[in-house]
């Protein structure tokens, strides 16, 4: 939970550095002491920060520490890192490496919801950025709560405080920073007010005194106003340089023979005795940045059938399957998969170039973040989702006309459907309008793709 912190801190500081600027323009000088005419008292929106933190954050990591297990981990990896950015990359990564989880959709919620912390950086409307990246985490958090609302009320409480926090910054942003931060260049730099003291402190106590405010900014430039001694070696450069077509005066006048291009022999010598070096690759040669290599997996993990890196394979079979078990398919390229019987559900996640054939699935069919995909059912499946993937063909069978296919930020989808010894496609709706009839919004396929 320190990455969350540490976030929470940078994000504090960025709003108190602003705030307290806006107060010294705004508010009585002599409140909380002055500093280069910057009043030291809180701002309004900075409580309404720290109101923020104490409350949903605060109560968010109250729950993560409930279930435990990858959920608290994942609150815990980034203790040493500072940069906002990087803290954000290691909780991606967390979740990259800990796909096997059974908190894997907690860890997703978090992973691709957790970017909204860059609102600071948003301009001229960060609201609306949050709201995206709340709707990132509703994708996973609605997995959660169908998996456990009837189960453990625990996970469906650690839901609604995780989405507090984006539902919270929202409101804070519409009501303190609509059009985004405004960054001053001349004030001071603004104290740092860390956030491990605020939330220690608990909701019922004020939070401990801020500490001395810093001095005001240096100069521009460090040197500015001191007079610039020239070394001895610049003052004989521009000697020359004045000297104008009269420099050519002190050039030697070169033969013919010690021309290299009149004299063959010369051009041997040079050969000889510079050779050709071999470069040595720099550290950001593409070589060296090439991506990492994972060793394939083809295996069954407990009720998890685990398909993960296989590229050029178009002979893998599952054939030995259960009602319960699920299919979770990851980072295959130029592969093809056949799974025989009846199962649970089926995930496509980062494939590129892949085909997938099943004959029965009970639940549901998902591809996630992928590109050129193409499926095949030949018995039934009820549902079939595609989420962030370009280009998706759906091969349905006669008994599965009746499946739904719900697409988001998604396109080239195809759905073809049979009709004798062939196929007849039909593209699924990229581009919609919507309209006020009065009552509601009413949205429907852009006649274009009708």
């Amino acid at each position: 939970m320190a990455d969350m912190l540490g976030l929470m801190e940078r994000l504090e500081r960025a709003v108190s550095r602003l705030e307290k600027l806006s107060a010294g323009s705004r508010g009585p000088p002599g409140d909380c002491g002055e500093v280069n005419g910057v009043n030291g008292g809180v701002a309004p929106s900075v409580e309404a920060f720290d109101k923020l933190v104490n409350s949903m954050v605060a109560e968010f990591l109250r729950n993560s520490r409930v279930l435990a297990g990858d959920v608290e981990t994942h609150n815990e990896v980034a203790v040493l890192l500072k940069p906002i950015s990087e803290k954000i990359q290691e909780i991606q990564t967390f979740r990259e490496r800990n796909r096997g989880s059974s908190m894997f959709n907690h860890l997703s919620a978090v992973s691709e919801s957790i970017p909204a912390l860059g609102w600071v950086a948003v301009s001229p409307k960060p609201g609306p950025y949050v709201k995206e990246m709340n709707d990132a985490a509703t994708f996973y958090t609605n997995r959660v709560l169908k998996e456990h609302k009837h189960s453990d009320l625990r996970h469906v409480d650690w839901v609604k405080s995780y989405l507090n926090i984006w539902s919270e910054l929202q409101a804070y942003i519409k009501e303190h920073h609509t059009t985004g931060l405004t960054w001053s260049k001349t004030g001071p730099v603004a104290p740092t007010a860390s956030v491990f003291s605020v939330l220690s402190s608990g909701p019922g106590l004020p939070p401990p005194p801020p500490p001395p405010p810093p001095p005001g900014p240096p100069p521009l430039f460090e040197n500015e106003g001191k007079s610039e001694e020239s070394s001895p070696s610049r003052s004989a450069l521009f000697a020359q340089l004045n000297q104008g077509e009269a420099i050519t005066k002190g050039l030697r006048h070169v033969t013919d023979d010690q021309k290299t291009h009149k004299n063959p022999s010369l051009r041997a010598q040079g050969q000889t005795r510079s050779p050709t070096k071999t470069p040595t690759p720099s550290p950001t040669s593409p070589k060296s940045n090439s991506p990492q290599k994972h060793a394939p997996v083809f295996e069954l993990e407990g009720k998890k059938w685990r398909v993960e890196y296989q590229e050029d394979k178009n002979d893998l079979v599952i054939s030995e399957t259960e009602l319960k078990q699920v299919a979770y398919i990851f980072k295959c390229e130029k592969s093809t998969l056949q799974i025989k019987g009846k199962i649970n559900s089926i995930t496509v996640d980062n494939c590129k170039k892949f085909g997938l054939v099943f004959d029965n699935v009970v639940g549901i069919v998902e591809v996630i973040n992928s590109k050129d995909i193409q499926i095949q059912v030949m018995g039934r499946v009820p549902t079939i989702s595609i989420n962030k993937t370009e280009g998706c063909h759906l091969y349905l069978s006669e008994d599965a006309l009746d499946c739904e296919i719900v697409s988001a930020k998604s396109s080239e989808m195809n759905v073809l459907i049979p009709q004798g010894d062939d196929y007849r496609e039909f593209p699924v709706p990229e581009q919609f309008k919507t309209v006020w009839d009065g009552s509601k919004l009413v949205t429907e396929p852009a006649e274009i793709m009708a």
